[in-house]
């Protein structure tokens, strides 16, 4: 085990595992759930209440590898989202290292950590040095903090999304809702601009939608489930719902062909038209809270 990772090792609350493939897996136990990180991209793969089913989903076909993007779970896209000519979809920083810098466990039964993506990684991609951070707390409540600060004599112009993956017993039932009423494009249908009018979204074919000035909690409906999962976030004015359906399943090496029944992605960043420019010594912080509640 690396050293480095072993200090931060928690009795009862924190563990760091190597895995056979080359990476590492931290797995973290709080007073009301459990969960498991990877530096891997600071990627959370995993967020399980006591006594409930899992929150994320991970496809079964995910490449657990050094040079592989995990597929589920919260990949963080930075510093651009999306393809882009020449370079990695979604950005550097899901298939960085992250380093390790700190883990608390609170006496109030919730697990803290904190996590620093290298600067060397932005500049090796032919971006400004920025500092960026991520914190997540592990508790009843899953909390992340992605936070930037630009620390460089210019602006830094970037992009940023906690790209999440729900876990769902039935696509064909899930509603989600709080965005009614709210202008997206859909990536469908070559960006077009469209309003939403459904008090309730329901997928029933491949969705791929940007919702633009979106700051409030969204919900996911899973009716067979019968649970509900609550997305609350601030400094984001992006959300972007996806399922990539049937065909794009089975295109996907890393995504099983029937999976897409079984997973929604309610995503909470600041895309596109809502990038965001920091000033020399500016800060930025996207904060997401994820809380799950029985149906009734």
């Amino acid at each position: 085990m690396d050293e480095h990772l072993q200090k931060f090792e928690l009795p009862g609350s924190v563990k760091i595992v190597p895995n056979p493939a080359g990476l590492t897996n931290i797995m973290v136990t709080s007073r009301f759930s459990t969960a498991e990180i990877y530096p891997h991209g600071g990627h959370v793969t995993r967020f399980q209440k006591n006594g409930e089913l899992a929150m994320l989903f991970v496809s079964h076909e995910s490449l657990f590898r050094p040079d592989k993007a995990i597929r589920g779970g919260i990949p963080v896209c930075f510093p651009w989202f999306g393809a882009r000519d020449g370079a990695v979809m979604h950005g550097v920083a899901r298939l960085s290292e992250w380093e390790l810098t700190e883990s608390v466990a609170s006496p109030d039964g919730r697990v803290k950590l904190s996590f620093v993506l290298p600067p060397a990684r932005l500049v090796q991609a032919g971006w400004p040095p920025a500092e960026v951070t991520l914190a997540v707390t592990v508790g009843e409540k899953l909390e992340l903090e992605l936070a930037v600060f630009n620390s460089t004599a210019q602006d830094f112009v970037y992009e940023e999304c906690l790209h999440t993956y729900f876990s769902v017993a039935d696509i064909s039932q899930v509603e989600i809702t709080g965005l009614k009423g709210i202008q997206y494009l859909d990536k469908v249908e070559q960006f077009a601009r469209k309003f939403e009018t459904a008090d309730a979204i329901k997928i029933s074919s491949e969705v791929d939608r940007v919702y633009l000035n979106t700051t409030g909690t969204v919900e996911i409906r899973d009716v067979k489930g019968r649970r509900r999962i609550s997305v609350a976030k601030s400094g984001s004015a992006s959300t972007v719902v996806w399922n990539p359906w049937q065909a794009k399943a089975r295109a996907m090496s890393d995504f099983g062909d029937e999976e897409y029944l079984g997973m929604v992605c309610v995503e909470s960043g600041n895309v596109g038209e809502s990038k965001k420019t920091l000033a020399p010594g500016g800060r930025s912080s996207l904060q997401v809270v994820l809380s799950s509640h029985p149906w009734v």
